[in-house]
């Protein structure tokens, strides 16, 4: 008999996700299950599956089993953990701290979120610490050769050409618990006519299901990986995202700390950003003396209620 669950829909920056609370680890929720609820069409619709299982810590505010909506299992994302937050903290399953944070228990390690609340007194912003970018290519993994070197001598993937049926392409590779590859573009006009959906060349009209697909899947990254495109601007760095396992999404956490760290390791930023995605923007602060990675934006409910699993 089908079993009927209650749910939540929540989003940060637009990337939206689909909450279920498991605090007694009674569900195992199947990828095609998954595939039908975040089903735009046919199902409640959504970048992901996030369940709420209890945390391993009992000092900490719970598990993020996070699934992409192709089924498949991540280690982190960004949006969700503000999200989770908000998720806990709004419906009483943990309390924050004097300093106002919550322990998220995650695939990528524990993430410290401090809630902010909004005038009605639901958490209306998170502030997260994303923890210490991995520039290693074996720890991204990236089958590319190190050819850059930060401040402190460290060894990464800066520059890394990668060869496509649209050309080459020059990519930075982050890990934030997933692995990211930022290609930075300074001249649109200089890519082909047919990367483009309209006459105009620019970010907002660039192919990115085409090209993003490719990437994503190239021999490069045997883990596959979450691919960025990028352009410095008066307003800060703007970014699309094709995610690993969910196609192009309106916004990416991590992929906006990905790429903050990256322009400010190739001398393209300072290590305070505002990333503007099409969902809205996230701010990033890039702590040298700790080489930790701070990231701030909204996270807000958007309806509850209740699906069917086989």
């Amino acid at each position: 008999m089908p079993t009927s669950i209650r749910f939540s829909k929540l989003q940060g920056a637009g990337n939206d996700f689909v909450f279920i609370q498991d605090f007694n680890d009674e569900l195992d929720i199947t990828p095609s299950e998954v595939i039908s609820i975040c089903d735009r069409h046919f199902g409640v619709g959504a970048d992901g599956v996030i369940v709420v299982k209890p945390p391993e810590n009992p000092d900490n505010a719970g598990f993020m089993h996070y699934i992409n909506s192709d089924g498949t299992i991540a280690q982190m994302c960004g949006n969700g953990v503000r999200c989770f937050a908000k998720f806990v903290v709004d419906n009483k399953l943990a309390i924050p701290d004097e300093n106002g944070c919550v322990v998220v228990e995650t695939r990528a390690g524990d993430k410290p979120v401090r809630v902010l609340f909004g005038e009605e007194g639901f958490v209306e912003k998170a502030v997260v610490d994303m923890g210490k970018p991995i520039l290693e290519p074996d720890l991204i993994p990236a089958l590319l050769q190190e050819d850059s070197e930060t401040q402190d001598g460290a060894r990464f993937i800066g520059h890394a050409s990668i060869d496509s049926p649209f050309g080459s392409f020059d990519f930075a590779c982050v890990s934030m618990g997933n692995p990211h590859a930022i290609c930075f573009v300074d001249d649109w006009d200089a890519l082909d006519d047919s990367l483009f959906k309209s006459d105009e060349k620019s970010l907002d009209t660039f192919d990115l299901d085409k090209v993003g697909a490719y990437f994503e899947s190239c021999d490069s990254f045997p883990e596959k990986a979450n691919i960025e495109f990028a352009e410095l601007g008066d307003n800060g760095i703007s970014m699309r995202v094709f995610e690993r396992g969910c196609g192009e999404t309106l916004a990416c956490g991590t992929g906006a700390c990905a790429t903050a760290v990256a322009a400010f390791l190739t001398g393209r930023a300072s290590n305070s950003s505002d990333l503007v995605l099409k969902g809205g923007v996230l701010h990033i602060d890039f702590d040298e003396l700790t080489n930790t990675v701070f990231m701030t934006g909204p996270a807000e409910f958007v309806f509850r209620g209740k699906l069917s699993l086989s």
